[in-house]
């Protein structure tokens, strides 16, 4: 099996969530960083007009949200807890309000000046300029309410509270690592080593937890080119479907998005379909077929769309 390839940046929450859940897994993994917003030509082709980072690829399979990335780590390395699929409810609970609600207020409440100039310091004044304006941008079309300003600050204070009373343990459900564990590492790396707030100081138990989860680094990888993803796609087929579909669009053209922010569309032809994963098929050129792989809870299905562009 080819190598996992993570198409990522340095200051992304959700791929620093991949990178340690690579480190704890050990799967040895390839690193293409890209920019902190589109236009990314490679991942256009790839994965269609998909814009959130990070993105992963096997070959000629491409995987899009931490959600089916953290499926696969799960099935590559042999730890179904590092996947949603099959968790308790109290996990999946957690895992959706820490990954959508709790995130954006980590990131809302940790972002000010010191972090546009991290920003302005890893890539240009003229990049970090274009970055807000996409963010506003992408804001605008977003269907998340987000909580803002001292509320957002609450609201991290708060869940930190929760997480103390939570550890009882080295983790938050047991013993070992689940996937709850990643999903609030993530936005506390944000807030913590990204914006340098102290909250964490006033939670012992979560400031131990942070450090544990740190530790694991991110593992074993090389960098690579952009192009060379490319040339891994092309080299390969994408793996065979385990079952059939039995989704009506099956076989027609289709388009996905996601449903609540950077709902920017995928065209293709639906491969499969069930009540945990989307997958479609699109061709270019430049690699011929690909199957790019979705969750379903999160993301719609429409039927039909303008010819993909090659």
């Amino acid at each position: 099996m080819q190598d996992l390839i993570l198409y990522h940046y340095s200051m992304s929450p959700f791929a620093e969530k991949m990178r340690t859940m690579l480190g704890y897994t050990g799967i040895p993994w390839q690193s293409v960083t890209v920019r902190e917003m589109p236009p990314r030509k490679v991942l256009t082709i790839l994965a269609g007009g998909y814009r959130k980072i990070p993105v992963a690829q096997i070959g000629a399979d491409v995987f899009c949200d931490t959600r089916v990335i953290s499926d696969e780590l799960a099935r590559i390395s042999g730890r179904p807890e590092l996947s949603l699929t099959g968790q308790p409810q109290d996990v999946i609970d957690f895992v959706r309000k820490t990954d959508l609600e709790i995130f954006f207020a980590c990131v809302m409440s940790a972002s000010d000046k010191r972090m546009l100039k991290k920003l302005i310091k890893e890539t240009s004044l003229w990049n970090a300029l274009l970055f807000l304006r996409d963010r506003i941008a992408m804001g605008k079309s977003s269907r998340v309410r987000t909580a803002r300003g001292p509320k957002a600050k609450v609201l991290v204070l708060e869940h930190m509270s929760s997480m103390e009373q939570m550890l009882t343990n080295d983790f938050l459900f047991g013993d070992q690592p689940c996937i709850a564990d990643f999903s609030a590492y993530h936005g506390i790396w944000f807030v913590t080593d990204l914006g340098e707030k102290s909250w964490i100081e006033d939670y012992p138990k979560v400031k131990d937890w942070f450090a544990r989860m740190k530790a694991f680094g991110h593992g074993s990888y090389k960098t690579i080119k952009d192009k060379q993803g490319l040339e891994a796609a092309k080299s390969a087929t994408p793996r065979a479907l385990d079952r059939a579909s039995k989704d009506e669009l099956t076989g027609k053209p289709v388009t996905v998005a996601p449903d609540d922010y950077g709902r920017d569309p995928v065209m293709g032809t639906l491969a499969f379909a069930d009540d945990k994963r989307i997958i479609v098929s699109r061709t270019h050129k430049s690699v011929g077929e690909v199957h790019v792989h979705f969750p379903r809870q999160g993301f719609a299905i429409t039927a039909g769309h303008n010819k993909q562009p090659d």
